[in-house]
């Protein structure tokens, strides 16, 4: 007796790389037998035997339900929009390595039932590959050239070629394919130039570039001695500072001991200045209530002689003067002052 079958059984393994699209094959061919209504199921089961199978996308009752599976909502479709037709394939679009796994088809038209699993893996290209070089690039040293890509399926495969100068590698280079290691060995002038690196896996290429300088080793015996001599020489300011410093403060602390120990109790030198202008003022105080007739010796002393000091000393106890008794004549009412005159008396004393 025929019954549905399903003849897409040409390839049950599929590879594409991410971002990239892919058509699961699903045909079929029903029987005169089969004449329940048509349903069509794509199921995706995981890897892990303990979760459930998750239907994706179904054909029932002449409708297309795919709303079932969240993480493809409006990424996958039937390839034929009336899979009636015989064709259930389905498009996955803009594939994502989450996507990998086993999908099955189901094809029920009663009596007939019909399913076939397609093994989806989605690889990554090698992507933001970066080169690097370990080691000292001078003449004789051991110089490793490194190749690594951020991204990528495995297993990716690395390989190392000269652009530049002969473009073959050197006769003592090392390469790991794995790892995308490149050992020079004893390098010379001659291994300097470009070098490229191609990472590659089953669904892309990525490369990148690395320039090597060997160069003479460096005088390190003069950049030594140089650093010493630097060292030395910033000391020595560093010291010349600090004695301009110390130097100072011990001036200015010994002006400050000097300055406290000045005695307060001893009295300031007298001003000569003052004491002439005093005597000079005091005179011309006298003369003002003086009459015409008694300047006459006042004028014989010069104003800018000046009194020694002397003059401030006090006077010596001379013996008292009594009054004469010649009357002298009334010089208040002239606006003079009164000048006391010595007299001699009968025995030649002063009076």
């Amino acid at each position: 007796t025929r019954s549905l079958t399903i003849t897409s059984t040409d390839q049950s393994m599929f590879e594409k790389a991410q971002g990239e699209k892919v058509t699961l094959p699903c045909t079929f061919e029903l029987s005169e037998e089969d004449e329940g209504p048509l349903d069509i199921e794509w199921v995706l089961i995981p890897a892990d035997n303990q979760k459930r199978e998750q239907i994706i996308i179904m054909y029932a009752v002449d409708r297309i339900y795919n709303h079932y599976y969240a993480a493809m909502n409006g990424r996958m479709q039937f390839t034929n929009l009336d899979p009636r037709s015989g064709d259930g394939s389905l498009d996955i679009l803009n594939l994502k390595a989450a996507d990998t796994g086993t999908y099955q088809c189901k094809v029920k038209k009663a009596p007939g039932v019909q399913s076939k699993k397609i093994q989806l893996t989605v690889l990554v290209k090698p992507a933001r590959t970066k080169c690097s070089i370990e080691g000292s690039q001078e003449i004789g040293k051991d110089v490793t050239l490194k190749c690594l890509s951020q991204e990528g399926s495995p297993l990716l495969s690395y390989d190392w070629r000269r652009v530049s100068g002969t473009q073959e590698l050197p006769a003592t280079s090392m390469l790991n394919k794995n790892t995308g290691e490149l050992l020079l060995k004893n390098a010379s002038r001659e291994y300097s130039g470009t070098y490229n690196c191609v990472a590659s896996n089953r669904v892309g290429t990525d490369e990148c570039s690395v320039e090597l300088n060997v160069t003479p080793p460096v005088n390190t015996a003069g950049i030594i001695a140089g650093a010493i001599i630097g060292t030395l020489l910033g000391l020595s300011v560093l010291c010349f500072l600090i004695f301009c410093c110390c130097k100072k403060h011990r001036e200015k602390k010994y002006e400050k001991e000097v300055h406290h120990d000045i005695r307060e109790d001893v009295p300031p030198p007298k001003s000569r200045s003052s004491t002439a202008r005093s005597y000079i003022g005091s005179n011309r105080s006298s003369l003002g209530s003086m009459s015409p007739s008694n300047m006459e010796g006042y004028t014989k002393t010069p104003y800018s002689q000046v009194p020694s000091e002397d003059f401030e000393r006090a006077p010596p106890q001379n013996p008292t003067f009594a009054p004469s008794k010649v009357a002298a004549p009334n010089l208040s009412r002239m606006g003079a002052v009164p000048v006391m005159i010595p007299a001699q008396s009968k025995d030649g004393s002063i009076v």
